[in-house]
């Protein structure tokens, strides 16, 4: 089977990659490095010629409201656009938990616009909603910092390791379509601050954390459910303890 990962160089991309070809497929890994532009459809036919399964994991370069938007919905309509005029079969997108739920965040929108798009497309599809990276707490931190201060709700999230979401990515592309949309989380609910400590802790990070009901996720007020399925979803098998003790945390 021919598969074609649009986004292929990155985190999820490559380690996705790496599973398809273990398992005996034909794997290429597309991004603007390769020549393949979604934006501007460059390179998508050339690349999708006698592709089976398209999987989408790209990422906008830009987290502002309107260029992210723009983003997402130029490329999916050029994807699809090409994946027909391949002929592809499967339409495989990564997407957000819940995203289409916190109010003022503006890449959420700009990835309900995707899905939208990608259903719309009438091409056959699976869209897995992942929750956030643990290789993202980092970042997080980040965001949330204000001088020496780290500020984070105490709302429970449940983040998943990039290894769990990469293989239920290829497991899906592996499959039939199904047209459905299906959430995939990491295998425990932990409050945001503690997620966040864990890691400052384990890395040595001197920043002081502050509990701070109020703080805001990327521009959005969170709770309780806004960063975990809100029904069924399948669990990866990765801990955070676990991946904390085994992997290189990303740097802030």
């Amino acid at each position: 089977m021919k598969i074609v990962i649009i986004g292929g160089t990155g985190l999820i991309g490559t380690k996705t990659a790496n599973l398809l070809r273990g398992a005996g497929h034909e794997v290429v890994q597309s991004s603007p490095s390769t020549g393949v532009n979604t934006l501007t459809g460059e390179g998508l036919d050339e690349v999708l010629a006698g592709a089976d399964v398209v999987i989408d994991v790209t990422n906008s370069p830009s987290f502002e409201a309107k260029a992210v938007l723009d983003f997402f919905e130029t490329s999916s309509r050029n994807i699809a656009a090409a994946e027909k005029r391949a002929g592809v079969g499967h339409h495989v997108a990564l997407s957000i938990v819940n995203t289409d739920r916190p109010p003022g965040n503006g890449y959420f929108i700009a990835k309900v616009a995707q899905e939208k798009q990608i259903k719309a497309s009438g091409v056959p599809y699976t869209i897995v909603r992942a929750t956030q990276f643990f290789e993202f707490v980092g970042a997080v931190a980040q965001s949330s910092t204000e001088g020496t201060t780290v500020r984070i709700a105490p709302a429970n999230v449940q983040f998943i390791a990039a290894d769990d979401v990469a293989a239920a990515v290829a497991e899906a592309a592996v499959a039939a379509p199904r047209n459905v949309t299906y959430d995939i989380a990491g295998p425990d609910r932990i409050p945001f601050n503690e997620l966040v400590g864990g890691w400052l802790k384990a890395n040595g990070d001197q920043r002081i954390l502050v509990v701070d009901p109020s703080a805001q996720y990327f521009g959005a007020t969170i709770d309780d459910s806004t960063l975990v399925p809100l029904g069924e979803a399948r669990l990866g098998k990765i801990r955070f303890d676990d991946w904390l003790a085994r992997s290189a945390a990303v740097p802030a």
